[in-house]
């Protein structure tokens, strides 16, 4: 795995051994950050269910202000702090706890950016979605950026976010939303 554009473009990134976590591939990493380019610069971001941190480090590579990564997996956390380490960068920060409690505690941090990307079939999502509405985590203009199995739907019900877009590679699909009470017109993802 590397980090495929930006300050740190080319460098390289360990992934988890095994299987417990899924690393996104260059090609979808590449596709995400082409719909969300304009809104990686000085964004603050979160990566919830973080597994190696790829994307937290792709958007800091990309000029994003910070990133919060929170991973719950022992292994994950040492491969992310590694990675970490390999950039030796301070705007990264790695919360080593679940994503909901996570989120539970720190109910007053807004993000411009997030990324969900937790194990597939599980509804993690749109619990995730549920948790970022109350209050809101999501920034005016930001945008959620959620990863699930090409197979999985989402539901809109219940939750404060609008689907804008959606990408399928392979076995994986990608949704990107934003909040449905702000939107209207050039700030929308996926114009």
């Amino acid at each position: 795995m590397r980090i495929i554009a930006g300050e740190m473009r080319g460098r390289r990134i360990r992934a988890v051994e095994g299987s417990g976590t899924r690393p996104t591939a260059d090609k979808v990493k590449g596709a995400i950050f082409n719909v969300i380019q304009e809104k990686v610069e000085g964004a603050r971001v979160l990566d919830l269910f973080a597994g190696t941190g790829s994307l937290a480090l792709e958007a800091i590579s990309r000029g994003a202000n910070n990133a919060v990564l929170v991973e719950v997996n022992r292994l994950a956390q040492n491969v992310i702090q590694e990675n970490i380490s390999l950039i030796s960068d301070a705007r990264v920060k790695l919360f080593k706890i679940d994503a909901f409690s996570y989120l539970d505690k720190n109910s007053f941090e807004v993000f411009d950016i997030i990324f969900l990307d937790p194990p597939y079939h599980k509804g993690l999502v749109y619990r995730s979605l549920l948790a970022l509405s109350n209050p809101c985590r999501l920034s005016a203009f930001g945008v959620i950026i959620a990863e699930t199995a090409k197979d999985e739907e989402l539901s809109e019900e219940g939750h404060l976010f609008d689907i804008r877009k959606t990408g399928e590679y392979g076995d994986t699909k990608i949704w990107y939303l934003q909040r449905r009470d702000i939107l209207t017109g050039s700030e929308k993802v996926g114009n």
